[in-house]
């Protein structure tokens, strides 16, 4: 069984950075795309982020877009989301998640078989 298992959340001031990262863990991982979405309190999931597993093609939301950089390091199974410039619409629990089926499309949950616990991210303003 594959566990994905977010660090990195924390407070952090309008303009400041975090960097999350998501280390997947089980059996043999070759997913075909990771992403982030995030959930703020009375709202729906959302996309955030995907990088294609083997090419690095990378995807984002217009609301992220020069502000955060998703990335991974295959060797370790583990991805990572960069965000800087963050402001207090930013503060959400925010999520990995992966698949090992052709995806498509990446911006939407149901694409993503395995998700991680989630880990809180507050911008004070």
């Amino acid at each position: 069984q594959v566990q994905l298992v977010e660090s990195g959340g924390g407070l952090v001031q309008t303009g400041g950075s975090l960097r999350l990262s998501c280390a997947a863990s089980g059996r043999t991982f070759s997913p075909s795309v990771m992403g982030w979405f995030r959930q703020a309190p009375g709202k729906e999931r959302e996309f955030v982020t995907a990088i294609i597993w083997s090419g690095g093609h990378t995807y984002y939301a217009d609301s992220v877009k020069g502000r955060f950089t998703i990335s991974r390091d295959n060797a370790k199974n583990t991805a990572y989301l960069q965000m800087n410039s963050l402001k207090p619409e930013d503060t959400a629990v925010y999520y990995c998640a992966a698949t090992v089926r052709p995806y498509s499309p990446v911006s939407s949950p149901d694409t993503y078989d395995y998700w991680g616990q989630g880990t809180q991210v507050t911008v004070s303003s």
